[in-house]
């Protein structure tokens, strides 16, 4: 394997790490805000953020002193810190006289960045998920001993970020096993009150019963007894997932249809704008208000929009469809992403799918870095799912996923 085939590899385990950490850049992360002003308030700066960085786009999860979500990764400072080896982070002195940073939005028009220092935040694997920076409009200098209080800091934020997913995982499964124990009651029940009528039935003195009619009783008695062994079975081996999702509340990693499209509206109104998409997302109204777990989800969705609109023109057009339907015991949602880009190739469609990686820049010059779709593959097969892509040359793209969203 060449190096280029193992910092690719290297990416994309980085990359499989941060979804897994199950963050919704949508939503507020509590305890963060903290931190982050700290961090700003122990250095002396005007701004302190929490970025978290994924194949297209660097998301600041909390800010101190700047109003921003999301920039595009090529576009950030904190792309170098990540990709930095020393664990003391990236330092820029001046960011006016970078080559590579100079001609930014931050640095040319208000809060005229001129500071930056970042450092990574490193998961207990080793990977780099994002950065904690801080920025100033003056040239500064910051002490060894602060550099190592933000470390310290950073170390924090990491260890914030994985209380809160282990938190919302412990929350899903207390939910579930309620919902198992309802289950439970209810199969148990039917059984049982199925044996105790019979029973009756054959032990009436005023309407004895016939022999056949007792062995018919009989036979559907041993029926309910060895449903009921069953059942018995199926705890025991832990096999009893309490097939009940069917509920308009939302906890913390759920959503539902409606939900998904107002988060995803939300997430990628600053890249729509940027290149002036028509984007339209329709659901499903069957089971719109269902809920169900949006593991992966986010991340899934995300990249596949954030490719679409890095290949398609300005003015373009992007569809989304999504639809939530029972298979069996399990809940499958159908995502459908319909771009009028650029379109590829079938060579490129098949590398996709046999999950290989190839850089191409966007239709705006947006760098390319060729493991946003690879991602997504990972993480629709991860889950039990399946990916199909339709492309022609100049005419764009459709891909279709089906991936199961069954609780934890």
């Amino acid at each position: 394997m060449n190096q280029e085939s193992v910092l690719q590899e290297n990416e994309l385990d980085r990359l499989l790490a941060l979804s897994n950490l199950g963050v919704d850049y949508y939503e507020p992360r509590q305890g963060l805000d903290f931190l982050t002003e700290l961090a700003a308030k122990i250095c002396g700066t005007e701004v302190s953020l929490v970025n978290l960085i994924d194949s297209f786009t660097q998301w600041s999860v909390s800010s101190y002193g700047m109003d921003i979500t999301q920039m595009p990764k090529e576009d950030s400072v904190c792309q170098f810190t990540i990709q930095t080896e020393l664990k003391e982070g990236f330092e820029v002195e001046d960011l006016r006289a970078d080559d590579r940073f100079k001609d930014k939005f931050y640095v040319t028009d208000a809060p005229n960045l001129r500071y930056y220092m970042g450092v990574p935040l490193t998961s207990p694997e080793g990977y780099n998920l994002g950065a904690l920076c801080v920025l100033d409009s003056q040239i500064m200098h910051l002490s060894n001993d602060v550099k190592d209080i933000l470390r310290l800091i950073a170390r924090q934020v990491v260890d914030r970020l994985r209380v809160s997913n282990l938190v919302a995982d412990l929350k899903n499964k207390m939910k579930q096993s309620e919902l198992n124990q309802k289950k439970l009651a209810h199969d148990v029940r039917g059984p049982i009150g199925g044996i105790m009528g019979l029973s009756e039935l054959i032990l009436d003195t005023d309407t004895p019963a016939t022999p056949q009619e007792i062995q018919d009783y009989s036979e559907m008695i041993q029926q309910s007894s060895l449903t009921l062994l069953e059942l018995t079975k199926d705890i025991l081996t832990k096999e009893y997932d309490g097939n009940s999702r069917k509920t308009h509340e939302l906890k913390d990693g759920d959503t539902n249809l409606v939900k998904l499209k107002e988060t995803i509206s939300h997430l990628l109104a600053p890249q729509i704008k940027i290149k002036n998409i028509d984007f339209n997302i329709s659901i499903s109204p069957e089971n719109q208000f269902e809920a169900f777990s949006k593991h992966n989800i986010l991340q899934i969705l995300g990249n596949l929009l954030s490719n679409s609109i890095k290949f398609t023109k300005n003015e373009g057009k992007i569809s989304l469809f999504l639809n939530l339907r029972r298979q069996g015991l399990d809940l499958i949602l159908e995502l459908k992403v319909e771009d009028n880009g650029i379109g590829m190739t079938d060579v490129k469609i098949n590398e996709i799918l046999r999950g290989g990686t190839s850089t191409n820049n966007g239709t705006k010059g947006e760098v390319g870095f060729g493991l946003g779709l690879k991602l997504v593959r990972q993480l629709v097969y991860q889950q039990g799912g399946s990916m199909n892509i339709v492309s022609e040359l100049g005419k764009g793209t459709q891909f279709i996923i089906e991936t199961k969203v069954n609780p934890y």
